[in-house]
């Protein structure tokens, strides 16, 4: 059975000494408002955490607002958090039938759009998660059109054609992790169905938070 990818949207209150501990998985967690300490460090709006390790996530003085994203192998039960003061909803999970093969490595990263822009017809090298922060963008693949905005989440399996329309009255991001082959770290994992595409200058604005090999091997 494959490995299941998912992603949880965590709301900490700023309960008095409240601290949720989760179990050792490759993960990101990405702030999306609020400030928190993971392991004694620190993370404000826009700034992520990455590890394999359990790891322990204690809000700030106005509470946190976080998106995790989550590795986990086949058969494995959920990690929601829970306790009082915690609230914890699957926004999404797939199981990663397209895993590369062989060694990995977690990429977890913002892509950007100014209005209107778009990503040509493109594939990837594996399978992942996107979740849309600002503004509006649709997905067009594998015969379908789905518009996302704010809070929105999607799953690209990597090699189905995918091309993406930023919104185009206002400026486009989504968080995205993809799980590629290690062979790629510091490397691009988009390929252009088009040959036309692949010179054309792009609109999106890419900012990595984690490049970083997991010990998860694909089958």
């Amino acid at each position: 059975m494959p490995a299941v990818l998912r992603l949880y949207e965590d709301t900490l209150s700023n309960t008095e000494d409240l601290a949720v501990r989760l179990p050792a998985l490759p993960r990101m967690i990405f702030v999306v408002h609020g400030t928190m300490t993971i392991d004694d460090r620190t993370f404000g709006d826009g700034e992520a955490w990455h590890g394999e390790c359990g790891a322990t996530l204690k809000p700030g003085k106005d509470g946190v607002t976080c998106w995790r994203f989550e590795l986990a192998p086949a058969g494995t039960g959920n990690s929601a958090a829970i306790g009082r003061g915690v609230r914890c909803h699957e926004k999404l999970a797939a199981s990663l039938d397209t895993l590369p093969h062989g060694e990995l490595l977690m990429r977890g990263d913002s892509v950007g759009f100014p209005p209107g822009g778009c990503a040509y017809l493109h594939k990837h090298q594996g399978p992942g998660i996107r979740c849309l922060l600002d503004g509006g963008i649709r997905i067009d693949t594998d015969g379908h059109s789905t518009s996302y905005g704010p809070g929105g989440a999607w799953y690209e399996s990597g090699p189905v054609p995918v091309f993406a329309q930023a919104a185009a009255d206002r400026p486009s991001r989504f968080i995205r992790v993809m799980i590629l082959p290690r062979a790629l770290i510091g490397k691009s994992s988009i390929q252009y169905v088009n040959d036309d595409d692949k010179n054309k200058p792009k609109s999106q604005q890419y900012k990595i938070f984690v490049d970083a090999p997991i010990a998860f091997a694909g089958s």
